[in-house]
C-alpha cells in the first residue's frame, strides 16, 4: 500500500487509517478499511434521503462509543494463566490468514520468543532483526537469540582470522582503521628528503598506534561502521583478533543492546566498561550467505530471524506476516484483555447494537445506529466469502447463536459451520477491535463531512519526465538584468 500513488481523497483517507492500524496495533488493516468501506455503504442510503450529515455523524460516533464500551465490557483477560501458550495463540490466530498458516506452530514459537527476549519495559520492535536468506525450505528459519548479520566486506587476510570465540571481549567502533595519506586533508611543505620520510612514518605510526590501543584492551572481536582496511586485517589476523567493518548502524546499535558494548569514536582511552561479551561467536553459513552470530548475550535485549525461502516474494510475505504477530503479542502483553475471532465480537455488538437501538435510540438516530450494526456483519460476511462458504446461511446461524447468548459463536473455518472461537483458541487483543472501529468510524464521519472536492485539471495529466528546462525559460529568468530584453 505504501508503494501505491493514490489521488482520490476519499482513498488517501482510507489509506491512512490502515497506516495508523498497523503503527498502532499492527493488524487489523484490512478489516478497518473493509469496515471503513461498509459504513459509507449504509449511510449513503440516508444522503440519498436528505438526511443531515451532521445527524449522521452523531449516530455514528454514537454507535460506535457504544459498540467499543460492549468491546471492553466482554473482552476477558486470560494471561494470569499460561502467558507463553496464551500468546502463542494470539500469534496463530494473526497468522489465520497470512501464506505461513499451515507452519503456524513453527513460527508462533519464534514470534513469542523474539518478543519475550526484548526489553519489557520498552519493547522496541526495532530491535528484533530480520535477514533473508533465499534459498532452501521456510522450515530451516533461525531464531537467533541474539544479533546475526551477513558477513562484510573483507580483505586479504581476513582468511586467517579466527571464526569462533567463547565469553570473547567486543569492542564497537565508529572509526576508520585504513592507511590514508593525509595529502587530501593537509598541506605539507619540506626541504629535505629525509622530511618527507618522516611525514610517511607519521601517517604509518598513527595508524599502527590506533591498532595496538585496540589489542591493548582484550578484544577479541572489533567491529566499525567505517571501513577496516587491508593492512589492519592482517594486524588484527596475526594476533588472532576478529574484525568487521562497513557494519550498519541498526546491526552494531543491536550489537551494543545485546552485549553491553558502547560505540566508540577514538581507539585511545577504551576502558573495560566500554567492552561488551557474549557466550559465544562463530561466522557461519547460512544457506548462500556467512553470517556472524553472537549468541548467548548478556544483555540481550534485541534477537535476530533469519528467513528462508524459495523465493524473494514468497520471504517478504513471510516478513509481513511475522511483522503483524509481532505486534499482536507485544500489544497483548500491553494490553492484557482479549476477545474471540472469526467474526465472534462484531456479531455480538451487532446483536446489542440492534436491541439497544430499539429500546433506547430515538427518531433518526435509531436507523442510523441499525445501519451501523448491520455495517459489522461484513467481517465474518467477508471471512465466509473468503473461505469459500454460504455467508447467508452461516450469518443466520451466527445471528440464532447469539441470540441464544453464545457472545463467542464464530465462523468455524475447519468444518464450515459454526463454533465457540473461544474455546477454539481464536483470540485477539481487544485493542484491535476498539482501534478498528473507532478509526473506521472516523474516516467514515471525515469523508460525510466533505460537501465537495475541487480538482485540478493540469494534476490528473500525466507528467513526462523533462529535460532541461522549458521553452522560453531561459529567456523569463533574464529579463531585467539588461540581456534578452524583447525589442520594441
Amino acid at each position: 500500500m505504501r508503494l501505491l500513488d493514490i489521488v482520490h481523497p476519499a482513498a488517501r483517507i482510507l489509506t491512512d487509517i490502515a497506516r495508523s492500524q498497523d503503527a498502532e496495533v499492527g493488524d487489523g488493516t484490512t478489516s478497518v478499511v473493509v469496515l471503513a468501506g461498509e459504513i459509507l455503504k449504509e449511510m449513503k442510503e440516508f444522503v440519498e434521503q436528505g438526511v443531515s450529515t451532521q445527524t449522521i455523524i452523531k449516530g455514528l460516533r454514537r454507535a460506535s462509543s457504544m459498540a467499543i464500551n460492549k468491546v471492553k465490557e466482554i473482552s476477558v483477560s486470560t494471561l494470569e494463566g499460561n502467558k507463553y501458550d496464551t500468546l502463542r495463540k494470539l500469534a496463530a490466530t494473526a497468522m489465520s490468514s497470512k501464506l505461513i498458516h499451515r507452519n503456524s506452530d513453527f513460527f508462533t514459537k519464534m514470534v513469542v520468543d523474539a518478543v519475550l527476549s526484548l526489553d519489557q519495559d520498552d519493547l522496541n520492535e526495532k530491535l528484533i532483526g530480520v535477514k533473508k536468506i533465499t534459498g532452501g525450505a521456510v522450515q530451516d528459519s533461525l531464531f537467533v537469540d541474539g544479533v546475526a548479520f551477513k558477513k562484510t566486506f573483507s580483505y586479504a587476510g581476513f582468511e586467517q582470522q579466527p571464526k569462533t570465540f567463547k565469553n570473547p571481549k567486543i569492542v564497537c567502533l565508529n572509526v576508520e582503521l585504513e592507511l590514508k595519506a593525509e595529502k587530501d586533508n593537509a598541506e605539507v611543505r619540506v626541504d629535505q628528503v629525509h622530511e618527507y620520510q618522516a611525514i610517511v612514518d607519521a601517517e604509518w605510526q598513527i595508524i599502527y598506534n590506533k591498532m595496538e590501543a585496540l589489542y591493548k584492551t582484550g578484544a577479541k572481536v572489533v567491529l566499525s561502521k567505517l571501513p577496516i582496511g587491508d593492512l589492519a586485517t592482517q594486524y588484527f589476523a596475526d594476533r588472532d583478533i576478529f574484525c568487521a567493518g562497513r557494519v550498519t548502524a541498526d546491526d552494531l546499535e543491536r550489537v551494543c543492546q545485546a552485549t553491553g558494548a558502547v560505540t566508540q569514536s577514538t581507539c585511545s582511552d577504551i576502558q573495560e566498561s566500554h567492552l561488551g561479551t557474549c557466550g559465544l561467536f562463530e561466522e557461519k553459513q547460512i544457506g548462500g550467505e556467512r553470517f556472524n552470530l553472537f549468541s548467548d548475550c548478556p544483555e540481550a535485549k534485541t534477537c535476530t530471524l533469519i528467513l528462508r525461502g524459495g523465493a524473494e516474494q514468497f520471504i517478504a510475505e513471510v516478513e509481513r506476516s511475522l511483522h503483524d504477530a509481532i505486534m499482536i503479542v507485544k500489544r497483548a502483553l500491553r494490553n492484557r484483555n482479549i476477545v474471540a475471532g472469526g467474526g465472534a465480537t462484531e456479531m455480538e455488538i451487532s446483536g446489542y447494537l440492534h436491541q439497544h437501538a430499539d429500546r433506547n435510540v430515538p427518531n433518526k438516530q435509531q436507523a442510523i445506529v441499525k445501519a451501523f450494526a448491520k455495517a459489522l456483519e461484513i467481517i465474518p460476511r467477508q471471512l465466509c466469502d473468503n473461505a469459500g462458504f454460504d455467508a447467508t446461511d452461516i450469518l443466520n446461524r451466527l445471528r440464532v447463536e447469539h441470540r441464544k447468548g453464545n457472545v463467542w459463536a464464530g465462523v468455524d473455518f475447519d468444518h464450515e459451520g459454526v463454533r465457540n472461537n473461544m474455546d477454539a483458541f481464536v483470540w485477539e487483543p481487544s485493542l484491535v477491535k476498539v482501534n478498528a472501529i473507532s478509526a473506521a468510524v472516523e474516516a467514515a464521519c471525515l469523508i460525510l463531512s466533505v460537501d465537495e472536492t475541487i480538482k485540478n485539471e493540469e494534476s490528473q495529466q500525466p507528467q513526462a519526465p523533462q529535460r532541461g528546462l522549458p521553452p522560453g525559460a531561459a529567456q523569463r529568468a533574464l529579463r531585467g538584468r539588461g540581456r534578452g530584453m524583447p525589442r520594441r
